[in-house]
């Protein structure tokens, strides 16, 4: 009986709670002691695989054997740059000596007069007056020339991204599996490496020509492009597709009559998100030879003449409103049926209207000055304003400044910092492993702790965890910030509304212009870089509390009032339960944006993954931009999917369906 009894008693299994206690231990107990185990500690210099050096050499031998094709490339992608840079900027000259012939860029007014019957042919009166006001501040603060070749880029890269990214997502959408193991990979990898990533293989490419920047942005901004396609394309109706076999529509019949033309709104989705990276990309550019408005930023900062640098960055911001604006306006707006055979001025009147206005004032421009350049007379300027501005600022609260960055410093950051370059690379593998695995599967945690493993591997481990700290509290103060933000948002009519107007400028701010004033005030180093994160990171946790909060389906809320719940409870034991997985994929998103603002802030002293990636695009060294960018990747890839995969499982525990909406 002792014998049966022994046999079947239940075998004692090890659960996740005490493998998380051995984990955070045995992790600790390295930490505290590396003598114990040095190389689990320490990752030892003589296993350092050098991927840099190996790139290099190899990207050097690649070179030489595409020049050709790059040369080719290069030579069609100037021609349409030259075009548009004639027609905004600087003109034509046809011939030399005697015999040229110069034809004037278009005309400020024409230009003006153009973008506003285009917003008001996309979205009426009040579209037409925001485009009109944007780019008549562009001409009254003197921003007009400057703004014309950072328009030129855009309207050269956008296409040419939109087309890329269509063709893309045409072939994922009609290769299922193409999709999945090579273009999902491709995108998630191309929308964390940082921006300035980007740069580093095109100057190898292409030199410093003024295709460089093209490209660059042109790569950068298609991601987006592309998923808007897959996206657009699956969710065409099934009814339609099978209207479209029924009346014998060949395959390419059935994408170009059925398949696109559905697919429209949010095709233009795509587009928009194209023009807005584009945007975003202009300063960075600038360092490899783009021209204008970007160009204006970079010198102001490094030479930190806040006024001008402003001016500048807000000259950005009112092109990116502009575009932003019409392009929506375009998404949204109905298409016009008419008859066939309607004559085409009948079909295109604001087209031909604004082509008329194009050609009679750039004309006019030969005789008249006023419409050939803005007028020095006209233009203002409120630079002097805001250096005196920070100048008495600077003088009467420096201690005060002073006092608060060395508070954060000495009891926030530093302490962090140490703790996490103190992290045993081996225990910090195997926890986040550990933490893929509980929160999906064994595949999350083997890429998980792999991706972790190769930042060690290549000798970035102090780099990156340097990256870690900085990102983790700025996304926890974003967050603290967001959150509560987000939710008076829901609560109040009239603070929704001004946090609209806020967070809509601050997503059209270009990145470096947050450096800016607080560089002014807080001087370089980590505090600066903390701050500019912050305000560039915090609007994602904003808009996906609000978001979550708004989807609690209405039948709950009522169910709490008549079990007599009042509004504080309904709110934490209702709403924000079930927006908890819309508010974990916003700290996700706050996360990334973390991620892309801190290889900026190199600029400002930080001693991270983004100066290595700054570093190597100063030395023009390829192996360790990529190295250092991929790194930057894989901490926002991992980051990316332990929050989905976190936010999913809640969704799990609440009933709901992973990735459904609860409404």
């Amino acid at each position: 009986m002792t014998d049966i009894a022994l046999g079947s008693a239940p075998r004692r299994t090890i659960g996740p709670t005490m493998i998380w206690a051995v984990l955070l231990l045995g992790t600790l107990a390295v930490g505290m002691q590396h003598q114990l185990v040095p190389w689990a500690a320490d990752f030892p210099k003589a296993w350092v695989l050098p991927l840099a050096r190996e790139i290099t050499a190899l990207s050097k031998a690649i070179i030489d054997s595409v020049m050709p094709v790059t040369r080719a490339i290069s030579a069609v992608l100037q021609a349409p740059l030259d075009v548009a840079v004639g027609l905004f900027a600087k003109g034509f000259t046809f011939g030399t000596g005697a015999t040229a012939t110069a034809i004037p860029r278009l005309s400020w007014i024409g230009v003006l007069a153009a973008v506003t019957l285009m917003g008001h042919a996309f979205g009426g009166r009040r579209t037409a007056l925001v485009a009109f006001f944007c780019f008549f501040y562009l001409a009254l603060f003197g921003q007009w020339d400057r703004a014309m070749l950072t328009l030129a880029l855009v309207v050269v890269c956008v296409p040419v991204g939109v087309l890329l990214g269509l063709v893309i997502g045409v072939a994922a959408y009609r290769h299922p599996r193409f999709d999945i193991y090579f273009v999902r990979p491709l995108l998630d990898l191309m929308q964390t490496v940082p921006a300035f990533a980007y740069i580093i293989p095109t100057l190898f490419l292409f030199g410093f020509t003024p295709v460089t920047p093209l490209i660059a942005t042109v790569a950068f901004a298609m991601p987006p492009m592309v998923r808007a396609t897959t996206l657009a394309l699956h969710r065409v109706p099934t009814d339609i597709q099978e209207l479209g076999r029924m009346t014998g529509c060949t395959r390419r019949q059935m994408l170009w009559r059925i398949l696109l033309p559905s697919a429209q709104p949010t095709l233009m989705i795509g587009v928009n998100q194209v023009i807005m990276l584009t945007l975003n990309m202009v300063i960075i550019a600038s360092m490899v030879g783009a021209d204008g408005l970007g160009y204006d930023v970079l010198f102001a900062l490094r030479g930190q003449k806040i006024g001008a640098g402003l001016e500048a960055g807000l000259a950005i911001t009112a092109l990116a409103i502009a575009l932003d604006r019409l392009s929506h306006a375009a998404a949204e707006s109905k298409v016009d049926h008419y008859r066939p055979g309607t004559p085409f001025h009948r079909r295109h009147p604001y087209f031909l209207a604004g082509i008329a206005v194009l050609i009679v004032t750039t004309l006019l421009g030969r005789v008249v000055p006023l419409f050939a350049a803005v007028p020095d007379a006209m233009t203002v300027t409120t630079a002097p304003m805001w250096d005196a501005l920070v100048k008495w600022i600077n003088i009467n609260f420096f201690d005060y400044f002073d006092a608060i960055r060395t508070i954060l410093l000495l009891h926030v950051l530093n302490p962090l910092k140490q703790t996490l370059l103190a992290l045993p690379w081996a225990g910090a593998v195997l926890i986040v492993a550990f933490a893929g695995w509980r929160l999906r599967d064994r595949n999350l945690a083997l890429l998980c702790g792999a991706l972790i493993a190769f930042i060690a591997a290549v000798g970035m481990w102090e780099k990156a965890m340097t990256t870690v700290y900085l990102c983790a509290i700025s996304a926890a103060i974003s967050a603290a910030i967001g959150i509560p933000l987000g939710v008076v948002a829901t609560r109040s009519d009239w603070f929704d509304r001004v946090q609209r107007v806020v967070v809509d400028t601050l997503q059209t701010l270009p990145s470096f212009v947050y450096l800016i004033p607080v560089v002014m005030l807080f001087r370089v180093g980590d505090v600066t870089a903390l701050i500019a994160i912050v305000a560039f990171a915090v609007t994602p946790a904003i808009r996906y509390t609000i978001h979550g909060i708004r989807q609690v389906p209405p039948h709950l809320i009522e169910a709490a009032v008549a079990t007599g719940c009042t509004r504080r409870q309904i709110l934490w034991r209702v709403q924000l339960p079930l927006a908890l997985p819309e508010i974990m994929l916003g700290i996700n998103q706050t996360i990334l944006f973390a991620l892309a603002m801190l290889v900026i802030t190199a600029l400002v002293g930080t001693r991270d993954l983004g100066q290595e990636v700054y570093i190597a695009l100063t030395k023009v060294d390829m192996g360790r931009g990529i190295i250092a960018g991929l790194c930057v990747a894989f901490l926002g890839i991992v980051a990316d999917r332990l929050l989905r995969a976190g936010a999913d499982r809640f969704r799990r525990r609440l009933g709901i369906a992973p990735g459904a909406d609860i409404s």
